[in-house]
């Protein structure tokens, strides 16, 4: 493993969903823990590996002291965060400084042919409906709004990997349980019920399916490998991140919104105000 979680590793998974990224990481040897915004996928993590210590916690704000963990990892997480800058500097805060961050989200939108089934959520989420200017699923889909915004979160990139995958569902059911285990899936679930999300998947997932009944979709991820430049104790200076207004554009978001660098420094301002 790139990551290098092995005996005695202490690792943390942020938006760990149903565990299967800890218990990987368990199996290994490492001392893990989980932090997820689902009780009912927290359940299930818990099943699968009593031993873990899973944690209902948002991710702004880790109950845990800085430099705690030797790898961090936020796998298609962190960017569904009240504030993915508040997200992205708790975890470099909490990592060793030799250690690493590892930031997996969704690739560009017009490369991921799974787009429909992300965007099939959105009507069922719960009210208020994002702003306008909300970030969303793909809201670091682009590596010159990525590799910056983690920069700028104390966290020097080390690489960007793009990612291809395949999704493969043998039948109708099989896709719908496999869909609804996704933690946007469960918060949909609490608003609207899971008769109505499993419709929702229904209506996206069919212009996949093959001639035998199966479905198959594909999907491209984008994987950012990080160390920490430095770990932030309330006071942050902010003035590299104006940069930032002058290079890059909007960035569209199929949530109905989009992310950009202004709305990326008015959130470090914020925080910066607020001693986050």
């Amino acid at each position: 493993m790139r990551a290098g979680v092995q005996q005695g590793t202490q690792y943390l998974d942020l938006g760990c969903g149903a565990g299967l990224t800890a218990e990987k990481a368990s199996t290994n040897g490492a001392d893990v823990w989980g932090l997820g915004a689902f009780e009912a996928l927290l359940d299930l993590a818990r099943s699968r590996r009593p031993d873990v210590n899973f944690h209902l916690d948002e991710l702004e704000d880790l109950p845990i002291g800085p430099n705690q963990f030797d790898v961090v990892s936020g796998f298609n997480a962190v960017q569904y965060a009240a504030s993915l800058i508040k997200a992205l500097l708790e975890a470099a805060r909490v990592t060793t400084p030799d250690g690493m961050v590892y930031v997996a989200t969704w690739g560009e939108p017009n490369g991921t042919q799974a787009t429909n089934i992300i965007a099939a959520l959105r009507p069922l989420l719960p009210p208020p409906p994002p702003p306008p200017s909300a970030p969303g699923p793909f809201a670091l889909s682009n590596t010159d709004v990525l590799q910056p915004c983690a920069k700028d979160c104390g966290a020097d990139t080390t690489d960007i990997i793009d990612v291809e995958y395949s999704w493969f569902h043998p039948n109708i059911q099989t896709a719908l349980k496999g869909l609804s285990s996704s933690g946007i899936a469960a918060k949909a679930i609490t608003t609207v019920g899971q008769t109505a999300v499993d419709e929702a998947h229904v209506n996206a997932i069919y212009p996949h399916k093959r001639a035998d009944g199966s479905f198959r979709k594909g999907a491209r991820f984008k994987v950012l490998l990080a160390r920490p430049s430095r770990h932030l104790s309330g006071a942050y200076d902010i003035s590299s991140s104006k940069r930032l207004s002058h290079k890059y554009t909007r960035q569209s978001d199929l949530f109905g919104g989009s992310i950009s660098v202004r709305q990326t420094t008015h959130q470090l301002r914020r925080c910066h105000q607020r001693q986050c």
